[in-house]
């Protein structure tokens, strides 16, 4: 079992798709108690993105993982009233909405944090809550375009190319994760709650941090290089005799070792390869001859080759081969469970060990409105008082299918 720092911490998540949900599902892998508040209508986004388990999107069921759904009308008083109530012993409450959108409900940091003085507030948008775009829009892709990252993927003479797994959402959820870590430290230690904003744009730009040093040093646009290194040579695919590995030399040393490994020593004190600097300088001769000595043999015969040999080295896998590989089953990161809502399942663990041990994968992501009657229970409220909410369309008790959430 897995430390859990957090328990007894309680979370109040408004927010949905990835960014947010994935914050809050590390810190319920802490420990935290997480309740997910979706709209009575659709609920998360994500919950009608194929393909499906059981009626629910896939990324769903990744992402909310250990937490209680709460579906509200928060347009209505009467679920604004229970979410008063709620943020009363609340830790932390987490928002994605677009601007203006938490003051129309009277769920924004300044009217909450009336409720609980020392409320910790993270609020997740595309571009921030201030400059001249602090209204637009943000999503995964809008932001790897606008942040310049789609302008340096994809090979030389490709057009621009996306990151299909999301980076921008899962960086903006990893940064929330730790401000909000360290804001429980600032208010174990002085008492004070704290707003805290992160966004995509953010994630985005400091992502190419160090890209952006170079830019600044070279004055000239990046180039793409595929799956090629700027500033390292070899540092890339080639086709080995059925199929390509990837090889990366990223020191003098290494490349000494390559030589020798490949059969090839005179490579390395060749005048034109001598240093990194050379290479970089002299890439298309160097590619050409490592090509050249890679395409005689196997990807089998090389990754072995050179890994005995301590040279960074592997094939290209697939999924599938990723999941399967030994090395992946030992690590302990997939998580198999059983769920009453979706059956088997496997995911993904969170990628930390606490003295050797990683969370486990807890109770399965909720059913649309699954907790909407259990939570109102335990603020107190009676049959009469629920059947009210429910005819007053305040709340949701049974919440919507796939199929609903679609037509």
């Amino acid at each position: 079992m897995s430390i859990k720092p957090l328990a007894g911490v309680k979370v109040l998540d408004f927010s949905k798709v990835l960014a947010g949900p994935l914050c809050s599902q590390g810190l319920a892998d802490l420990g935290a108690e997480v309740i997910k508040v979706e709209d009575c209508s659709r609920g998360d986004d994500t919950r009608g993105w194929p393909p499906f388990r059981e009626g629910d999107g896939a990324v769903f069921v990744y992402a909310n993982r250990r937490k209680r759904s709460l579906a509200l009308n928060l347009k209505t008083p009467e679920a604004q009233a229970i979410i008063r109530k709620l943020v009363k012993t609340a830790d932390i409450v987490m928002e994605s909405y677009g601007p203006d959108v938490p003051e129309k409900l009277h769920i924004d940091h300044d009217s909450l944090k009336a409720v609980k003085p020392d409320l910790i507030y993270c609020s997740v948008s595309g571009f921030g809550r201030t400059g001249p775009l602090s209204h637009g829009k943000g999503y995964d892709m809008i932001l790897q375009a606008f942040t310049g990252m789609v302008s340096i993927m994809g090979e030389p003479d490709s057009g621009p190319v996306r990151a299909p797994y999301s980076p921008v959402d899962q960086g903006t959820g990893m940064h929330a994760l730790s401000a909000i870590l360290a804001a429980l430290l600032h208010k174990r230690n002085t008492g004070e709650g704290c707003r805290i904003d992160v966004s995509l744009f953010d994630t985005g730009v400091a992502f190419l941090g160090y890209m952006m040093q170079s830019y600044w040093e070279k004055g000239a646009e990046p180039k793409r290089f595929g799956c090629a290194h700027e500033s390292l040579c070899p540092y890339q695919n080639f086709m080995a005799a059925d199929k390509p590995i990837l090889i990366g030399v990223a020191s003098e040393p290494l490349w000494q070792r390559f030589c020798a490994a490949v059969g090839h020593p005179e490579m390395a004190s060749d005048p034109r390869f001598r240093t990194n600097a050379d290479r970089v300088r002299n890439r298309d001769v160097v590619i050409a001859a490592v090509q050249a000595i890679i395409g005689q043999r196997s990807s089998e015969e090389w990754v072995e080759k050179l890994t005995g040999e301590g040279i960074p080295c592997t094939q290209i896998n697939t999924f599938k081969e990723v999941l399967t590989h030994p090395h992946t089953l030992a690590s302990g990161l997939i998580l198999d469970y059983e769920s009453p809502n979706y059956g088997k399942l496997q995911s993904i663990g969170q990628p930390v060990k606490f003295n050797g041990q990683r969370a486990d994968a807890g109770s399965a992501a909720p059913r649309h409105a699954q907790h909407t009657e259990e939570i109102l229970r335990e603020l107190g409220m009676d049959d009469d008082a629920i059947t009210a909410l429910e005819k007053a369309g305040a709340i949701s008790r049974t919440g919507k299918d796939s199929e609903q959430r679609q037509s």
